[in-house]
């Protein structure tokens, strides 16, 4: 497993379902090895749950912007299989997730003749509406030269699954669609005193309106600051808890202040997962807003942890939440909608009951990390099959010149990707191969 985030190193969805994942292939016998990015206060190798992770120590010079970091991130990434390469590690098949890592797994791909699969989280193309600028074209490229490189590509939805068929041309052959999951287990409340807990954020005879997320434009919190207003007009005795963090808080406090509604909204930054789950159950109803989505894994967290659920209705959204059925769906970024359907569930609790009792089953009948696992060790048997039965262009790269093969490729991938990192590839990784 190739990632750029594994926990506690988490930055959005993608830390757990890696995790998650590996966690569930490794119960079900098989061997799974991360290799994903530092974080302060982990090992370099850490085994939990069966899982081998191995964590980048960047001992190189701080990069001086994104790119670069993306690309010592990669050379650090190869570094690190060469080494376990020669440490006796093999492995059956690549497994990238997003374009981040790209470059290491097209490199590993060639020089060690192993299939590689991609599991796309998400597009640069969605998650901007468009690509505006010259980085979110590049990112875009990326996406594509991943998809195209890759073996077999998995996405979250059937949203996701015409994104990449439509938008960057992936053959529908290509494409498995594979859910998310959750454990419900990880969503149980812990604290001692729940109303106790639930008083240092609303008052006990306010109803609670939660949302959890990424404080960006396609998280839709700003159709939530807008919808606040409304609400209260009709259910003055309302609190609205938003924790996460991100570059549009500053915005959306100061939007809170212009509507005269900063004082009945908490904003409460970054919460670990203790907290996550005891706001997920005091609140009264769990709201996600989002302008895209291409799967939705925070409606999943509130079914799991038994709170009705308000999405809006876009992307793994409108196929996860049935509206009426296990919760609501909103307009997209209509703050009306989205106040008519909050207080739809403020209004009446047993409707909102309902709801949230039938999307705990769901939860737990179809969206489990078992049957996920399933589904995925199913496209790696196909890969495998096709994989040996194909042969590779070229013959197989004999053992003592794999290091040799993987240098060259990525000296000229940086060359033709960008020029002025060829040295700093073939310094780095002629460096690396004497050791």
């Amino acid at each position: 497993m190739l990632s750029w985030e594994y926990p506690p190193r988490i930055v959005g969805g993608l830390a757990r379902h890696v995790h998650d994942l590996s966690v569930a292939l490794v119960q079900q016998g098989h061997e799974v090895e991360v290799i994903t990015a530092d974080h302060a206060g982990t090992s370099e190798l850490d085994t939990k749950d069966g899982v081998r992770v191995h964590r980048l120590k960047m001992y190189s010079p701080q990069p001086l912007d994104f790119l670069d970091s993306v690309f010592q991130f990669n050379l650090n990434m190869m570094e690190k299989v060469v080494g376990l390469r020669e440490k006796g590690v093999d492995f059956d098949i690549i497994h990238a997730h997003d374009w981040l890592v790209a470059y290491a797994a097209k490199a590993l791909k060639h020089a060690y003749r192993r299939p590689l699969l991609a599991t796309i989280h998400a597009t640069e193309y969605g998650r901007n509406g468009g690509l505006h600028n010259p980085l979110q074209r590049y990112i875009s490229s990326v996406e594509w030269w991943l998809t195209y490189e890759a073996w077999h590509v998995i996405c979250c939805s059937d949203y996701m699954y015409n994104e990449l068929h439509q938008f960057l041309q992936v053959p529908e052959d290509k494409l498995t669609v594979i859910p998310n999951g959750v454990k419900a287990e990880d969503f149980l409340p812990n604290a001692p005193d729940p109303a106790e807990f639930r008083r240092q954020y609303a008052a006990p005879d306010e109803k609670m309106v939660f949302f959890i997320g990424r404080m960006v434009t396609e998280k839709g919190v700003g159709v939530l600051i807008e919808a606040v207003p409304i609400i209260l007009s009709r259910y003055p005795n309302c609190k609205f808890v938003i924790a996460g963090k991100g570059p549009a808080q500053d915005y959306l406090m100061r939007r809170a202040r212009e509507l005269g509604v900063y004082e009945r909204i908490y904003f409460t930054g970054f919460v670990d997962d203790d907290v996550r789950n005891n706001l997920y159950h005091v609140a009264d109803v769990a709201v996600f807003p989002s302008l895209y989505e291409p799967f939705g894994i925070v409606a999943l967290e509130a079914m799991a942890a038994q709170v009705p659920v308000v999405v809006s209705n876009v992307g793994g959204f409108a196929e996860i939440i049935q509206h009426g059925k296990n919760g609501l769906h909103a307009l997209p970024g209509n703050p009306e909608s989205l106040a008519d359907n909050i207080l739809a569930l403020l209004l009446a609790p047993g409707l909102a009951a309902k709801l949230k009792e039938r999307a705990y089953r769901e939860v737990i009948e179809q969206y489990n990390w078992s049957r996920i696992a399933r589904k995925t060790v199913e496209v790696y048997a196909k890969v495998l099959n096709e994989y040996e039965n194909t042969p590779w262009e070229g013959p197989l790269t004999p053992p003592q010149i794999e290091e040799q093969l993987l240098l060259s490729r990525v000296a000229s991938f940086f060359s033709r990707y960008r020029g002025r990192y060829q040295s700093t590839g073939e310094n780095l990784l002629e460096q690396l191969l004497k050791k």
